[in-house]
C-alpha cells in the first residue's frame, strides 16, 4: 500500500516507572493510521486522532504550542507514564 499525507516520528521523551511496551527513552519510531509503531493498544487509540492529523496535514491551534508540526502526549496508563513527541517531516 503506497504511503499517503507526511510520514510521523514518534519519539519517547519521558518513562515514569516502566513501558509495558518495552519502549525505552529515545526510541524512535514512524507511525501513520495502518502502524502503530509497536506502540500498546491503549497508547495508540488515545493518540490516533493527532496522528492522523499530523498524516493528512492538519494544525494545532496557535495556542498549543509553537510548532505545529510538534505534540508531546502522556500515556493513559498514569502509573507508568510514557511521554511521546509526534513530529511531522515535511520532506
Amino acid at each position: 500500500m503506497p504511503k499517503v499525507g507526511y510520514q510521523i516520528v514518534g519519539t519517547i521523551k519521558e518513562i515514569k516507572g516502566s513501558c509495558n511496551a518495552g519502549h525505552k527513552v529515545g526510541d524512535k519510531f514512524k507511525l501513520d493510521g495502518h502502524d502503530s509503531g509497536g506502540l500498546c493498544g491503549f497508547f495508540y487509540h488515545d493518540i490516533f486522532p493527532y496522528i492522523i492529523m499530523l498524516q493528512f496535514g492538519g494544525s494545532f491551534p496557535d495556542t498549543w504550542g509553537e510548532d505545529p508540526d510538534v505534540i508531546e502526549w502522556e500515556c493513559p496508563d498514569k502509573t507508568n507514564g510514557v511521554k511521546i513527541e509526534l513530529k511531522r517531516i515535511r520532506d
